[in-house]
């Protein structure tokens, strides 16, 4: 047998072997209101570059979907936006979407001027789209549709909204449909947590500009929070350029005992010579340098270089889910890229060894651990971590569906 023949022939078969390995499965459904169901409805898969549309009986069916978690988001003029979560394990799913109509009742209206809106939207945009390059190419069609509270007394600005928040994205060449679930800012502790259900459409250009968002959808992706999990679950940190280290609490040896401290400020605000003893600022034995030590953290973050190895932080929860749990916080080096001027003047930027080239650099802290994690790099919920550093500076501008395919030859 001709040994070109019998190459093709076994490389045929591992193929075929590794497709029918692969089940895909299904969901459908149907959308209907209070009376009927709706033909027409714009159905879409959150995070991907999937949508159909109902048909004249109201319902829809999206096939080759591979074990996940996925939110199928329901569009329908006239009508509330919709949103299912809808986990697959082993079999299709069907799903019934109720829609209910979008309008307010009168006395639900309530009128609240706000002479600060465009400022206020000016500040969403910022810690929503983002502030790297390709932000500065993002924008938002329709600001009318935000719905902000600024609520100063408790140091909190809300944005909602009923529909879906339209971006255009010309620098990943991306048209978004972001149905936003919350987004907070603290004024105080200065955390932003935002979620939602963004919807990918390519956007339309020749040649030269197709290559040119191919090259800056590559960039962003690379190094990405979805990067690090895929790479995770896939065991593939080294090979694409990640490296785990842990910055480690310790306790604070700068600063005194608290039953210490507690009893100099007594001592020097109470009895007869109080207010005087107060207000004599000799080094080591004054109320402000007493206070100044309450002020001082109890622990303090070091650095540990000591490789963290992918077997120790990552167990299997199912066959599609993968979970990760730690203690301290992880500082996560990406050495394939490296930090941008733009980023440096962000107010992001971690310290880092003075050995260490400026490699982007972020650091992960568990909220509700175990963090959950899929093939693709998606998280089951996203608020189960914090993050700062590089993936704090990176937002909405520099996202990419969930199903992109990095062009890197590995």
């Amino acid at each position: 047998m001709n040994r070109k023949f019998l190459a093709s022939l076994v490389w045929l078969l591992i193929c075929s072997s590794y497709i029918f390995a692969q089940n895909t499965y299904t969901i459908s459904g149907t959308v209907k209101d209070q009376k009927e169901t709706l033909p027409g409805a714009a159905i879409y898969i959150s995070g991907y570059k999937i949508s159909t549309v109902t048909n004249n009986e109201g319902k829809f069916s999206i096939p080759n979907l591979a074990p996940g978690n996925y939110d199928v988001l329901v569009q329908m003029i006239g009508y509330l936006p919709y949103s299912k979560n809808v986990v697959i394990a082993d079999k299709s799913v069907n799903i019934e979407a109720l829609l209910q109509e979008n309008t307010v009742m009168l006395k639900e209206v309530v009128i609240k001027p706000d002479p600060n809106r465009m400022a206020h939207i000016a500040l969403f945009k910022d810690f929503f789209i983002g502030k790297s390059p390709n932000a500065a190419q993002c924008k938002i069609l329709n600001t009318n549709v935000l719905m902000i509270n600024d609520d100063r007394e408790n140091g909190m600005l809300t944005v909602r909204t009923n529909e879906f928040i339209v971006i255009e994205n010309k620098a990943l060449g991306y048209r978004l449909k972001y149905l936003l679930e919350y987004f907070e800012y603290n004024y105080k502790s200065k955390i932003i947590f935002y979620a939602g259900h963004p919807y990918f459409e390519e956007m339309k250009g020749g040649k030269s500009k197709q290559k040119k968002w191919q090259q800056a959808r590559e960039t962003a992706y690379n190094g990405s929070i979805q990067h690090f999990f895929k790479s995770l679950y896939h065991n593939t940190i080294a090979q694409d350029g990640f490296v785990i280290n842990k910055l480690v609490a310790i306790p604070n040896a700068n600063r005194k005992p608290d039953s210490l401290i507690n009893a100099n400020i007594k001592r020097l605000t109470t009895g007869q010579n109080g207010l005087t003893r107060a207000l004599t600022f000799t080094s080591g034995d004054s109320l402000a340098y007493w206070l100044k030590q309450r002020r001082e953290p109890l622990t303090m973050s070091v650095l540990s270089r000591a490789d963290v190895l992918v077997d120790t932080l990552v167990k299997t929860y199912n066959n599609d889910i993968k979970t990760m749990n730690f203690k301290d916080e992880l500082y996560v080096i990406y050495k394939n890229e490296r930090e941008t001027p733009e980023y440096d003047f962000s107010g992001n930027r971690q310290n880092r060894p003075l050995d260490m080239p400026n490699y982007q650099i972020s650091i992960v802290s568990l909220l509700e651990p175990p963090v959950r994690f899929y093939a693709n790099g998606g998280v089951v919920d996203p608020r189960s971590t914090l993050y700062k550093g590089f993936w704090a500076y990176e937002k909405v501008a520099d996202l990419v569906p969930m199903d992109y395919i990095s062009t890197v030859k590995k």
